[in-house]
């Protein structure tokens, strides 16, 4: 199954990505595709190839480089992988060869080094933040093939016994010439697909398979300060090799990766080990301050509010943040202050803000100020105070008959 599709996007990486990144992106969306974990999918099969087939480029240097330069094109005619004839666990076992203990070659059959193991499975799990500040202890459940407990794993109705497959001799695998006989591939058995013997008479409890699917359920701790995204291994918790490698499930079992998913806080947001809030104050606790009650992951806490607090501006609560995964010390708590424009004012209020209004405006200059020339003469050229307009009177600056005013507002607004 050659694609057109690109590469990079397949995988979900950058075209920047080092080689770690690329193993690891493969990794998780050979997971994710494997047939066994969407028997209701009948995408999945050709997605999983797609993930492979993208590796199997972008982890070689040469052929990555390219790819890079002249795209698919660049591609063809270049020995490598035919996967319109490659069968499922052909690319599973190269998958397993990256991430599982066995080792593969070039263009040739791959050698099992050491015991066989098993798939590596991934489930999802969802945490608050409450629990991320102490930690938690969740049952898991998850699906996994296990060995059929009536043939044993060989797929086989008791009493009877599989028979050699007559394609491969029992190798399990089959050997294809490739580009007029330039290079030699082998690929897993059509006949038998990879078991070596055909099963005659099939086991009635897992249809010829020699693995079940089975529900469990699994107790895992969650620690403290774990960040959304982050994944948990339980080693051992994934499944028994395939039958194509041992069927009777004698190997290596592969592991459970548990994705911890942080549900979403509408009152804080997380960056690292510290949380954000929003504080609102009208603006009569901004101008003179006092005690405000702010709302943690350990209850309300009471602190002080600076007179003159302007809108935006920052404070820190230290330690009432999360803790910090690898050390376990608590991030701070920054709280962001948002002053509250009241929308609806009582006759009281806004007879007090229209006052502030009023003292906040400098004084107007006395009538006849804007009629004196720069000499001191009024435009009729007479000294100001003297025939014409009279003596000018004085008059009083308002504000200064207002004592007690911000006494009032913070009665009004109840502070």
């Amino acid at each position: 199954m050659s694609t057109s599709a690109d590469y990079y996007e397949i995988l979900g990486i950058t075209r920047d990505a080092a080689g770690e990144e690329v193993r690891r992106a493969y990794r998780r969306l050979a997971i994710k595709w494997h047939p066994d974990q969407n028997p209701d999918n009948p995408d999945a099969e050709g997605k999983f190839k797609q993930c492979a087939e993208a590796y199997e480029v972008l982890s070689d240097p040469e052929r990555r480089a390219v790819y890079d330069r002249h795209g698919h094109a660049g591609l063809r005619g270049r020995a490598g992988h035919d996967f319109n004839s490659m069968h499922v666990e052909d690319i599973f076992s190269m998958f397993n060869d990256i991430f599982g203990g066995q080792s593969g070659g070039g263009g040739g059959g791959r050698r099992q080094r050491g015991p066989a193991r098993g798939y590596d499975l991934e489930t999802v799990v969802e945490i608050t933040l409450e629990e991320v500040l102490e930690g938690c202890e969740r049952e898991i459940p998850f699906k996994r093939l296990e060995v059929c407990t009536l043939c044993k794993g060989s797929g086989a109705k008791p009493g009877s016994k599989p028979i050699e497959c007559s394609t491969c001799g029992g190798q399990g695998q089959v050997a294809q010439n490739g580009l007029g006989g330039l290079f030699r591939m082998v690929t897993t058995c059509p006949t038998c697909q990879g078991r070596r013997h055909i099963i005659k008479d099939k086991c009635g409890e897992c249809s010829g398979q020699g693995r079940m699917s089975v529900q469990r359920k699994l107790s895992v701790k969650i620690p403290r300060g774990i960040s959304d995204s982050q994944v948990v291994r339980v080693a051992g918790e994934g499944e028994p090799p395939p039958p194509q490698m041992s069927p009777d499930g004698t190997g290596v079992r592969g592991d459970l990766h548990i994705v911890v998913r942080v549900a979403e806080d509408e009152r804080f947001e997380r960056q690292g080990s510290d949380l954000i809030t929003a504080l609102e104050v009208s603006f009569a606790d901004a101008a003179l301050g006092g005690s405000v009650s702010i709302e943690t992951l350990d209850g309300v806490s009471e602190t002080d509010l600076d007179a003159g607090t302007q809108h935006g501006e920052l404070f820190r609560l230290d330690g009432k943040g999360v803790p910090d995964l690898r050390t376990g010390q608590r991030g701070d708590l920054v709280v962001v202050v948002h002053v509250v424009v009241p929308r609806r004012l009582s006759n009281k209020q806004r007879e007090l803000i229209t006052a502030l209004r009023d003292a906040e405006r400098p004084a107007p200059p006395p009538k006849d100020a804007a009629r004196k020339n720069p000499d001191g003469k009024d435009a009729s050229g007479k000294a100001a105070g003297k025939g014409g307009f009279g003596k000018a009177t004085k008059k009083e600056d308002s504000s200064a008959k207002s004592p007690g005013f911000w006494g009032k507002v913070k009665d009004s607004f109840g502070t």
